[in-house]
């Protein structure tokens, strides 16, 4: 490739962009060092503006100058100029980032979530006995006072036989009746079964 030649104080330019693309298509490294020193900053330039992070925009500037070196023969003049190719491979590869990053943020706010997420529904277990409480009172007030109040003390108080017999100042085997025939009607009541 032919470096710039000064005459009189007069610097010659080089080949533009567009040419020097073409070299690049044919593999030429001198051609690709010159896009580089003419696109490098311009290139980090936007993709900082997008990514904000030095280190993220240094490190995708370098992925699309990589991307220049092997998709320079996908330039088509005919549709822009070389340095709004290049920046448009920038601006996109910027994006790409962006998007990517955004999403794995959101697998991992997904994946937390889930992480903190019960099992199975409290609500709808605090609901279902709740409902279970409340049909258990409507089937006690189906039985006799006796009945009940055994019920109540032997199974909602915990006191044995002998104890209920005792606090209701009832021989144990009427109390043990009591209880057969008022566990009988809740268990019709309830619908359970066997």
């Amino acid at each position: 490739m032919k470096e710039a030649v000064h005459i009189s104080g007069v610097t010659d330019p080089g080949p533009d962009l567009q040419e020097l693309l073409n070299h690049v298509a044919r593999g030429d490294a001198d051609a690709f060092a010159a896009v580089y020193d003419r696109v490098s900053a311009p290139v980090f330039g936007l993709v900082r503006s997008v990514l904000r992070d030095p280190a993220q925009a240094e490190e995708v500037a370098q992925e699309v100058m990589v991307e220049v070196w092997r998709r320079a023969a996908h330039f088509q003049p005919d549709r822009g100029s070389a340095m709004g190719w290049i920046m448009t491979l920038a601006h996109r590869r910027a994006v790409d980032r962006v998007r990517s990053a955004q999403a794995a943020t959101d697998r991992e706010e997904k994946a937390a979530l889930l992480e903190r997420t019960p099992a199975f529904d409290e609500v709808t277990e605090q609901v279902e006995a709740r409902l279970e409480a409340e049909q258990v009172r409507r089937c006690l007030r189906t039985l006799t006072e006796l009945q009940n109040q055994s019920v109540t003390l032997a199974y909602y108080r915990g006191l044995t036989y002998r104890e209920v017999s005792e606090l209701l100042s009832v021989p144990l085997g009427t109390v043990k009746t009591r209880l057969r025939d008022g566990l009988i009607r809740l268990r019709d009541c309830l619908g359970v079964t066997g």
